[in-house]
């Protein structure tokens, strides 16, 4: 913890504090493990979090905020003016939905400092969570016969959240495994290997390369936090199970068709398929922001431009059925130049240097690792290099579940971290 910041009341405060932490705590469990289950299911620990941030409004107010939330609180609201300034964003009030999210994520993130949820609550709700995303799954393709199952939002976003919740179980599990029950080390395994299902049975391309590009990533943190057996262990349980995915013959069939797909646009132009389309997105991205680096076209320029150069014949008709550019960045190019990129970046790099397993963070004042805190601050660093990943092939922030996902579970992972970190200096202290 950082000199001057003062550590959250604890929950033996009195009757009240308990009372808000409880909230915090069900809230934990609600963001992720309702988030793929039910539909909106992101929403309702969303909302729930918000009336107790409203609630006792008139308490954390008077608290200072300790710095990682005033910095994750600016972000937020940084992000939240950038939408805000869209030009598409002052078309009506139907239009404002995606910077009022980021606006009403704030008082949750003041909320959440003072009355932090405990680390037990959150990792039950990421296990429940990639259980929830593999049994709507199942259930859509095999009891109403889905080709593809995509929860209560889309294909895309329900598959590549449902990768984001077994990554995060498999970290728990690596972590916490002697510290464990047997019930918890149950529900944490079902978790990785029902999101990893779910993740199957979506079809969904995207997740499949976060996961190859992040499974190193995991063995490196887990390599230098815990040592090399370790952090090969739980390595060898995630690849494998990753490895029996691969073996889905669904799974076989889609990545043998994306090399087709992506041949076919590179010989002939072909942007009718999936691939094809989002190199074709990309390339008129990458073009229009050349144009205007600096202010972009706006959300409606870039619909208007878009349409424009169809016409001319400069771009392939298939790029107006989307409203994006099938990748975070280059949409953000086009649209807002290389400040909306710069802040995108930001976006991710700001948890990310909050959350980043350093020695003084996963150590106590003795040098010995405290799991608990190490596993938190996996959890942590795994939402914004998810988001990251997933934005090569999606515009993940196009989407509710993509936003109420990192808005909620950022600040819930970052205060619980916070609180661990507090009482063990706190204890040190003593």
């Amino acid at each position: 913890m950082q000199r001057g910041a003062q550590p959250p009341a604890p929950a033996c405060a009195g009757d009240a504090d308990t009372f808000w932490q409880r909230w915090a705590c069900l809230g934990a469990v609600l963001v992720p493990g309702l988030a793929l289950t039910l539909p909106s299911g992101y929403s309702y620990g969303a909302v729930l979090l918000l009336v107790a941030a409203l609630c006792t409004a008139p308490r954390w107010f008077r608290r200072p905020l300790p710095p990682q939330g005033a910095a994750l609180a600016l972000l937020f609201a940084a992000m939240g003016l950038l939408w805000l300034l869209d030009e598409h964003a002052l078309g009506g009030w139907g239009s404002l939905d995606r910077p009022i999210k980021y606006l009403l994520a704030l008082p949750c993130v003041f909320f959440l400092m003072v009355w932090p949820p405990q680390p037990a609550c959150l990792a039950a709700g990421i296990a429940l969570g990639g259980i929830g995303a593999g049994a709507v799954g199942l259930y859509q393709t095999l009891a109403q016969g889905l080709p593809r199952a995509s929860g209560f939002t889309n294909a895309i976003q329900y598959g590549d959240l449902a990768v984001l919740l077994a990554l995060q179980s498999g970290l728990l599990l690596a972590v916490l495994w002697r510290q464990l029950a047997g019930g918890p080390r149950a529900l944490l395994a079902a978790s990785v290997l029902l999101g990893l299902l779910a993740s199957g049975l979506s079809q969904s391309r995207g997740g499949w390369l976060a996961l190859a590009l992040l499974l190193p990533i995991c063995a490196g943190l887990l390599a230098r936090a815990t040592g090399a057996r370790r952090a090969s262990l739980g390595l060898a349980a995630l690849a494998l199970a990753a490895g029996l995915l691969a073996q889905v013959p669904s799974v076989e069939q889609r990545m043998a068709l994306a090399q087709e797909e992506a041949q076919s646009y590179l010989d002939g132009g072909n942007g009718a398929s999936s691939v094809g389309h989002r190199l074709a997105h990309w390339r008129l991205a990458w073009s229009m922001g050349l144009e205007r680096p600096f202010t972009g076209w706006g959300r409606v320029g870039y619909e208007q431009e878009k349409a424009r150069r169809v016409a001319q014949g400069r771009a392939p008709e298939v790029v107006l059925q989307f409203n994006h550019a099938h990748n975070e960045a280059l949409d953000l190019w086009a649209k807002h130049g290389g400040g909306g990129v710069l802040l995108l970046l930001i976006f991710y790099t700001v948890p990310l240097w909050l959350m980043w397993p350093t020695r003084a963070r996963i150590h106590d004042a003795r040098g010995e690792l405290d799991r608990p805190a190490l596993a938190l601050c996996l959890v942590g660093v795994m939402l914004p290099l998810s988001y990251a990943a997933f934005g090569l092939t999606q515009v993940f922030l196009a989407h509710n579940s993509g936003n109420l996902f990192y808005l909620f579970m950022c600040p819930l992972t970052l205060a619980a971290l916070h609180q661990r970190q507090a009482r063990r200096d706190a204890g040190a202290a003593a």
